[in-house]
C-alpha cells in the first residue's frame, strides 16, 4: 500500500512505515513543498489507527537527499535573511518532528546525504548507509553557515575536531568513514542497504512500547544533569511498567517463550 504526499511517499511492509523522499531528478533536494510533505506524512504514520511501529526513512533513486533545494531559492531570489526564514517555518518544524516521533526510526542512506539533508538522516535512532553514500557539511562551499542542528548533534556524535572539519572544508564523508567515526551504525553494500534497514525496522516493530520512551530520553540527556537525567529514567520507568508490554515480556521471560509485544 502506497500514499502520496507532496514529493514524498509512504509504502507499507507490516508494521514498517518507509517514507521515501521523492524528487530523484534532484537528488531529492528538500524543497519547502517536499518538508511539508514530510511533516504530513509523519502525521499520516503516526496516527493511532495506522498500525506502524517502526519508521524507514530513505531517498527515492541514487541520492538520500542533496540538500535544500537551490533552485528554488534562487528563483525566490532567496538572502541569507530569506534562507533563516526557511528554517524557521519549514526546516525547524520538520527536524522538531523527527525528534519528537514516537515511533523508532531507521534512517537508510542510500546515496548523497548533504546539507540539511545529513541532518535529516542523523535524525534516526539507527542510521544506516549504502556503501556507496556519503555525508557532506556544504555550506561552506555557498557561502553559508551548518544549519539543521549540525553544530548540536556532529560534535556530540563525534567530537568537536571531526564536527569543525566537516563544516570548515566541506569535503565528502564517505559511509565507511562515517561508521569508523560513530557517525552511523552500519554499512551494507548497495544492493542489500534497503532490504538491511527494513530487517532492523521490523526488529524494533516488534519490540515494546517503551522504544519510544527510549528515544525521548537520550533527545533528553545531552541537556540534563545527572540528576536531572535518572529522574527522567525513573518517570519513564514508572509509564513503562504499567503497560500491557511489560506485562508480556515479564510472562514471556517466566514461561521461556518470546515475548509478542503490541506497541501498548
Amino acid at each position: 500500500m502506497r500514499t502520496e504526499f507532496d514529493r514524498v511517499h509512504v509504502t507499507k511492509q507490516g508494521a514498517v512505515a518507509v517514507l521515501t523522499l521523492n524528487h530523484p531528478e534532484s537528488l531529492n533536494a528538500a524543497s519547502v513543498s517536499m518538508v511539508h510533505g514530510a511533516m504530513k506524512a509523519l502525521s499520516h504514520i503516526e496516527h493511532a489507527d495506522s498500525g506502524y511501529r517502526a519508521i524507514v526513512v530513505t531517498g527515492e533513486g541514487r541520492g538520500f537527499c542533496s540538500g535544500a533545494n537551490l533552485a528554488e531559492a534562487a528563483e525566490r531570489r532567496s538572502s541569507p535573511e530569506t534562507a533563516g526564514d526557511a528554517l524557521e517555518t519549514a526546516y525547524h518544524p520538520l527536524l522538531r518532528r523527527f525528534r519528537d516521533c514516537r515511533l523508532p526510526i531507521v534512517t537508510a542512506v542510500n546515496g548523497a546525504a548533504a546539507g540539511i539533508g545529513m541532518s535529516i538522516a542523523l535524525m534516526g535512532d539507527i542510521i544506516v548507509a549504502a556503501r556507496s553514500a556519503y555525508f557532506l557539511q556544504a555550506f561552506a562551499r555557498v557561502g553559508l553557515v551548518p544549519d539543521g542542528g549540525s553544530t548540536w548533534m556532529l560534535p556530540r556524535m563525534i567530537g568537536l575536531a571531526r564536527a569543525r572539519e566537516l563544516s570548515l572544508l566541506a569535503e565528502k564523508l564517505p559511509a565507511e568513514t562515517a561508521l569508523a567515526w560513530g557517525l552511523i551504525n552500519r554499512v551494507f553494500d548497495d544492493a542489500t542497504m534497503m532490504e538491511e534497514a527494513l530487517k532492523l525496522a521490523t526488529r524494533l516493530a516488534e519490540g515494546p512500547a517503551s522504544l519510544g520512551m527510549v528515544r525521548r530520553l537520550y533527545w533528553e540527556s545531552p541537556h540534563n544533569s545527572f540528576e536531572q537525567q535518572i529522574e527522567q529514567e525513573r518517570m519513564a520507568q514508572g509509564r513503562a511498567g504499567r503497560s500491557a508490554d511489560f506485562m508480556e515480556g515479564v510472562g514471556a521471560f517466566l514461561q521461556k517463550r518470546p515475548a509478542k509485544f503490541t506497541g501498548k
